[in-house]
């Protein structure tokens, strides 16, 4: 049996998952700020509406369908919420958002944007394949940062004096974000 060579086996994982490394990202970085933009979606007509809603706690999933049908939506609705004093509903190409207070907003009609749009569902897919793929993908991911440890056995640049400084001021960075500014 052929001993496991820890170099080849870090190169090739990380050829293997170059693509779908940068796809990650990509895609990351577009769902980091799609609240800002909508990436996914370009916009081809916004069209202004003024509607008489009911008391927020009455807003409920029955009374978005019912009002989607109203105002001349088709298709099925994807989600409803009440965020930052606006009654949001997504359907698959519009999206609606009212202001709770003066009933006044708009119904945002769009395409979505070829390829980004399909990028960032590698974020949004829960398809059992994919999580057992991206399980694969994690464990990956941990192998090809634990094999790069052992890749300069000595020197200024080792894991010994140089590297395990820099993988603890990596794990702090996250760590002092999530409790100093989560």
């Amino acid at each position: 049996m052929k001993k496991i060579n820890w170099r080849d086996l870090h190169r090739d994982l990380g050829y293997f998952y170059i693509g779908l490394i940068v796809s990650f990202a990509f895609s990351g970085l577009l769902m980091n700020h799609r609240e800002m933009w909508h990436p996914e979606k370009y916009t081809i007509e916004t069209k202004t509406i003024e509607v008489k809603l009911p008391a927020e706690s009455d807003i409920n999933e029955k009374y978005a369908e019912d009002l989607g049908k109203q105002l001349g939506i088709e298709g099925k609705m994807r989600r409803h919420m009440v965020k930052k004093g606006e009654f949001r509903m997504s359907f698959e190409n519009q999206d609606i958002e009212i202001d709770l207070k003066t009933g006044k907003g708009e119904i945002i009609s769009f395409l979505k944007t070829p390829l980004i749009s399909q990028t960032m569902q590698l974020h949004k897919n829960t398809s059992n394949f994919w999580i057992y793929y991206s399980d694969i993908f994690a464990i990956s991911l941990i192998i090809i940062a634990l094999t790069g440890t052992i890749m300069i056995k000595a020197g200024k640049f080792s894991w010994k004096q140089r590297g395990w400084k820099l993988a603890v001021a990596g794990i702090i960075f996250p760590l002092l974000f999530l409790f100093l500014l989560g």
